[in-house]
């Protein structure tokens, strides 16, 4: 169970003790990223039990103080990437400049900005459909990750490589397996689409990330991967409260 606890290790803020057999272990076990999302999940939407908007607040900061700021920080350095006029090259130098510029600080706003919209629509929503919906886009999220340790390459060695050279495409069934219960547990709920909503979401975030990243970066990196976890959760929150409002 190394991989496991590696995943937790790297994905949360868990007091959890890893060693790098931990890590090497997580890296090639792609199936992890979802597991880790039910999780970080359940206990963000601890927080839904809170009164009224609170709630919605409660949420934001449980996500925070569960995954830290890492992936949050790979969002800003690729909204920095995205706005700069240049080639390959040069947005591969942006990604590593300490500087924060006008695109990360955009890039942040929106993803906060969204996440504590959502969580004002989940604090006016039934309560299991709200935890199922907050279930499902964490692991939709993390499941996004694991598509792109799947699917994508890598332009160069780091992060990003050490999942992209470890996993292959056939990894990527477990991995959705493991994530299809989250998609159908708003069945319990009578809400049988959200949950499926939210996951599709999620996903194709990432899936547009990869062929973004690739045409513009040569390729996936850990600030790609990070940004799939907080755009894809945001996008599977929304896509979520969509359904239940129509």
């Amino acid at each position: 169970m190394k991989w496991l606890r590696g995943g937790v290790g790297f994905l949360t803020r868990l007091p959890v003790s890893t060693d790098e057999t931990d890590w090497l272990g997580f890296a090639a076990a792609p199936v992890t990223f979802p597991l880790v999302g039910y999780l970080v999940g359940a206990l963000a939407a601890l927080a839904l039990l809170l009164p009224g908007v609170v709630a919605a607040f409660g949420y934001l900061v449980a996500v925070y103080a569960l995954t830290g700021v890492n992936h949050a920080d790979g969002l800003a350095d690729l909204g920095d990437a995205a706005v700069v006029h240049g080639d390959v090259e040069r947005r591969r130098a942006v990604l590593s400049d300490s500087e924060v510029g006008v695109g990360a600080v955009l890039a942040l706003a929106l993803g906060l900005i969204g996440l504590a919209l959502a969580g004002i629509g989940l604090s006016g929503a039934q309560s299991d459909v709200a935890v199922t919906l907050v279930v499902a886009s964490e692991v939709g999220a993390k499941l996004g990750m694991a598509t792109l340790a799947c699917l994508g390459t890598a332009g160069h060695e780091g992060f990003g490589s050490t999942f992209t050279e470890r996993c292959a495409p056939e990894d990527l069934t477990a991995v959705v397996l493991a994530a299809v219960p989250a998609a159908l547990l708003p069945v319990v709920a009578d809400a049988p689409a959200v949950g499926v909503a939210a996951v599709l979401a999620a996903v194709t975030v990432a899936l547009w990330l990869r062929e973004w990243a690739t045409s513009r970066l040569g390729g996936v990196t850990g600030d790609v991967f990070g940004a799939a976890n907080e755009l894809g959760r945001v996008a599977g929150l929304h896509a979520g409260l969509l359904v239940l409002a129509v």
